[in-house]
């Protein structure tokens, strides 16, 4: 019986995981490669952590709204390891965030890559980017207000 149960959480896992799109390895260099493919449009960098409290609530928002607004892209990083890539896969599942476009900290030196990405981020979660069409950039930590993520969509879609 436990070698069932066993075997049933690990296919889920792995079906949950396998919804999930590929977790590109983010490293040093990363943030710039995503903010130079996104360029020219207006689009959201969240960072996060299947252990952060806030994270889901905040990526369920974020999903919700750019449901609405497909315009605007979503680039998700996890702060966690490369070796927690089902769990990240099973979370990005669950919440139906499997296509978007995610990474993963891929460097044991996460000081590094926070720096590289922001001199004034200290690690705290979630921490969002929202970049617009013309590359300004406002960044903001732990759990984002529905208002004001709206109140930044529709500045950047103003013919809705």
């Amino acid at each position: 019986m436990k070698r069932w149960l066993l075997f049933a959480g690990l296919a889920l896992l792995t079906v949950s995981a396998a919804q999930a799109a590929e977790l590109k390895p983010f490293v040093r260099d990363s943030h710039r490669q995503i903010v130079v493919a996104h360029s020219g449009k207006p689009f959201i960098v969240t960072f996060w952590s299947v252990n952060c409290s806030y994270c889901g609530g905040e990526l369920a928002l974020l999903r919700k709204l750019l449901q609405q607004h497909r315009d605007i892209g979503l680039v998700l990083v996890s702060t966690d390891t490369q070796a927690e890539a089902p769990l990240i896969g099973a979370a990005l599942g669950k919440l139906g965030l499997g296509d978007a476009e995610s990474w993963v900290f891929a460097d044991s030196h996460v000081e590094r890559l926070r720096f590289a990405i922001d001199r004034e981020w200290y690690g705290e979660l979630p921490r969002t980017y929202f970049h617009t069409a013309q590359s300004g950039v406002w960044a903001a930590s732990g759990q984002l207000e529905p208002a004001t993520v709206e109140r930044w969509i529709k500045q950047q879609t103003p013919s809705r």
